[in-house]
């Protein structure tokens, strides 16, 4: 108990840190795995590290902070039953090196870009949770072309959307908490990431304002977003950022012809940190992906 809420400690003070990793390992050695590719790609300076499951349509994962792939226990396996599951672990998260660079939304998006150039992907879904739905959001805004849908989990278009709480939580985010992760299982999970650097550049990003509203506005892809019902995420900022997609702006009529092309799920029962490891968010994200392409208009 005690190195779980020692954990649970420093994943409140990251903010959006997953306080259930340890649900999620748990799950990944009980749960029969789905073969795994995995491979570094050489881009902007990276060596960033993924893994490929499944085969079919490719869907890019991205995970949250400090966590890396792992984070999103059985639905690894879960997502990957009928397409190609790229995920990926983020500049200086898990088995990807840190470089001399800070860590911004806008430059991770860019290295998946770069990623998917490496792996001659054109276009693929690209699903983000958290820290990871930062960098999904960037990549519909800065790459729309090589976004097919866009899948946000528990994530925000503006800094405000966390709870009061959440933020405070952030601007205490640092060193502290990087030496509580070290006394944890996470630290064996990961011995070769710079966990005091890290908690700092993710403290420096976490800090900075952002307001992407005209950019989310813009987005064309398909896209959906979940939240747990009870998230970090305000629920006026969920609505906003539904009817930013332009969902929630009419009635569907009787036949749904009226019904946007953004949609929204609330989880029940879970929370901003084990909506990621739950099999309920492969189970709703699934419909979504499966559906055909709306014909253009």
């Amino acid at each position: 108990m005690h190195l779980r809420r020692t954990f649970l400690t420093a994943s409140t003070a990251a903010g959006i840190i997953l306080a259930t990793s340890l649900v999620a390992i748990a799950q990944n050695r009980t749960t029969p795995e789905t073969p795994v590719k995995t491979g570094y790609a050489p881009v902007n300076g990276l060596n960033l590290y993924y893994e490929i499951r499944g085969t079919g349509e490719p869907l890019i994962l991205l995970h949250g902070g400090v966590v890396g792939i792992t984070m999103f226990g059985p639905n690894l396996s879960a997502l990957s039953e009928k397409r190609q599951v790229i995920a990926v672990e983020l500049q200086g998260h898990g088995h990807t090196a840190d470089i001399d660079r800070p860590l911004t939304y806008e430059g991770m998006a860019d290295d998946i870009t770069a990623l998917m150039k490496h792996l001659r992907i054109e276009q693929a879904d690209v699903m983000g949770y958290s820290l990871g739905g930062g960098v999904a959001l960037q990549m519909a805004i800065r790459h729309p072309k090589f976004v097919r849908k866009l899948v946000l989990v528990s994530a925000t278009f503006k800094r405000d959307g966390w709870y009061p709480e959440v933020l405070a939580a952030m601007a205490q985010m640092g060193p502290a908490a990087a030496e509580r992760i070290k006394h944890s299982p996470l630290y064996q999970l990961y011995p070769n990431v710079n966990w005091d650097v890290l908690f700092t550049k993710l403290a420096d990003l976490l800090k900075k304002d952002y307001d992407w509203s005209k950019e989310v506005a813009a987005i064309k892809s398909p896209r959906m977003i979940l939240f747990a019902d009870a998230d970090a995420v305000r629920p006026a900022h969920i609505v906003d950022f539904f009817a930013l997609l332009g969902g929630g702006q009419k009635d569907a009529s009787l036949d749904g012809s009226g019904r946007p092309v953004a949609q929204l799920a609330i989880l029940p029962g879970l929370t901003h940190y084990n909506i990621n490891s739950s099999p309920a968010l492969a189970l709703a994200v699934t419909p979504f992906l499966d559906a055909p392409m709306p014909a253009p208009k």
